[in-house]
């Protein structure tokens, strides 16, 4: 299994959950935050928790099965890119197992 962690501009959020859960991907966290780098945009100000400028930016996190991780990736790039600079990164991670709290069910597909 893969993680895919993205980080995107809050004015694409929407797009990109559309375009997810069209391509089938339909459980995914979001987090509003605030994140420094390299590109400082328009909307960038001094945090107000941080000693840093920050600009917004949405981390959504979601899980998925080997072979779908190239798609939701795919979709995660062509709905979250704008014509600024600035626009993200996506980080890709493999997850040993994930288990649902009701029924103790692991989420890994077995080999038959």
């Amino acid at each position: 299994m893969k993680e895919i962690k993205a980080f995107i501009k809050p004015k694409r959020v929407q797009k990109v959950i559309e375009a997810l859960n069209d391509a089938g991907f339909k459980s995914m966290t979001i987090s509003q935050g605030e994140g420094t780098g390299a590109f400082k945009g328009k909307g960038a100000s001094p945090s107000l928790d941080f000693h840093i400028t920050d600009s917004p930016v949405v981390k959504m996190e979601l899980v998925c099965q080997n072979e779908e991780a190239r798609r939701a990736i795919e979709t995660i790039l062509e709905n979250g890119k704008t014509p600024s600079p600035g626009d993200g990164i996506i980080y890709l991670s493999d997850v040993e197992d994930a288990f649902k709290i009701k029924t103790g069910q692991s989420l890994k597909k077995r080999d038959l």
